[in-house]
């Protein structure tokens, strides 16, 4: 009978040292969120010699925002860029889009590459290694074709490139957008999602997405340029572990990253955090146990229990006050990445955080129990440490 109270009171121990850990993290997360994000930048001084950029812009297809996200990269405050934009097929209507912009502004440096190049499994990399291959600049800001720019969001990402910065990434986030999707996604995305994202960045763990992000491009050739990573699906976090272990740091920029897909509906948000989950598992195996704990009701739980074994307090009335505590923090932290007034009332705040918080450990579930990734019209098998194995090319799995 001993063992068995010595192995709860060792859950226990476990589940109350963890709930700690994740109200620490909350602290980090809204200090440094303040203390980091939406600073504003120093009066752009067009005589000093600010270092060329290329952009790449890698396309597939054509949704609504897609011509109102692309211009904003042709309008931006900044003295010397490119624009490389990387498109696979021939026949994407994204390359008229594309077109019809050079054609309204002419002055900006721009070159498309049709045709893609087949370095790996990553669909990604493949669309944009002809054109890594002939930008011309040193930094190289790879930028999602949902993504948004402000005037100065690339100067606040330059003036972040300091002499021992390799990396300068944007914490993702989502223009304001109307819907319950939307709702939903800058929720996750102002709440959990950077909850994670600051604190690993104030502590310098390797938090690193895509989706807008400016490195050297040197680094990257010193392991043999950008197909070297096309074996993976999650190349971001790669990329980002090799400048790492070369002895570069990273960082995030104060601008989040302004997300403004087409398709914005709550299945398919849900299909990308689940891929993300996927990924997640693949790279870094502990994932399984401690991403579950990381959730609001699940922590709770477990730490209601803890707490009535080790300190005999009510389970329930714990567990309330801190599902309470826990829903003003992440309201705080969506107030400080958003800058300015959220797009919807507190009533639909209350019901997009209870719908993300209670179906976040069922997509998890989905996840370890479909190992699959779905990528557009593609399936990939991953194997343990990422590397990525097509399964049936461009049809579904």
């Amino acid at each position: 009978m001993a063992p068995m109270i010595y192995t709860l009171y060792g859950f226990a121990i476990f589940f109350f040292v963890f709930w700690c850990a994740m109200w620490l993290l909350h602290l980090i997360a809204i200090f440094y969120g303040k203390y980091r994000l939406h600073k504003k930048n120093p009066e752009l001084l067009l005589d000093e010699p600010y270092p060329g950029v290329s952009i790449l812009k890698p396309l597939m297809g054509v949704d609504p925002h897609l011509v109102s996200n692309l211009e904003t990269f042709f309008t931006m405050r900044y003295p010397t860029y490119e624009l490389l934009f990387c498109v696979e097929d021939e026949k994407d209507p994204a390359i008229e889009v594309v077109n019809s912009l050079i054609e309204k502004y002419p002055k900006v440096q721009t070159d498309v590459f049709i045709g893609g190049s087949t370095v790996g499994v990553n669909p990604k990399i493949n669309n944009m290694h002809k054109a890594f291959e002939a930008s011309n600049y040193d930094l190289i800001l790879i930028s999602d074709s949902g993504i948004r720019m402000k005037e100065d969001t690339l100067q606040d990402m330059v003036n972040h490139m300091t002499e021992r910065t390799g990396i300068v990434h944007q914490m993702p986030f989502t223009s304001d957008r109307n819907g319950f999707a939307a709702t939903l996604e800058k929720i996750y995305f102002g709440t959990a999602q950077s909850r994670m994202y600051l604190s690993a960045d104030c502590v310098r763990v390797n938090c690193h997405t895509g989706m807008s992000t400016l490195m050297r491009k040197h680094v990257l050739e010193e392991e043999g340029g950008l197909k070297s990573f096309g074996c993976y699906l999650a190349e971001d976090f790669f990329i980002s572990k090799h400048f790492l272990d070369k002895g570069w740091k990273t960082t995030i920029s104060s601008q989040p990253a302004m997300q403004n897909s087409g398709v914005c509906d709550v299945h398919s948000f849900q299909a990308r955090l689940t891929r993300w989950a996927k990924l997640r598992m693949a790279m870094l195996p502990l994932v399984i146990v401690f991403e579950p704990l990381s959730e609001c009701m699940v922590i709770g739980a477990c730490a209601g229990w803890a707490t009535s074994l080790l300190f005999r307090w009510e389970p329930l009335v714990f567990y309330l006050i801190h599902i309470l505590v826990w829903f003003l923090c992440d309201w705080l932290l969506l107030s400080i990445v958003q800058n300015g007034s959220l797009p919807f009332s507190k009533f639909e705040f209350i019901i997009g955080w209870l719908f993300r918080e209670c179906t976040g450990p069922y997509l998890f579930i989905l996840a370890v129990f479909d190992p699959s990734i779905r990528w557009r019209n593609r399936c990939f098998k991953l194997a343990w440490g990422g590397i990525a194995q097509e399964v049936s090319p461009r049809s579904k799995c």
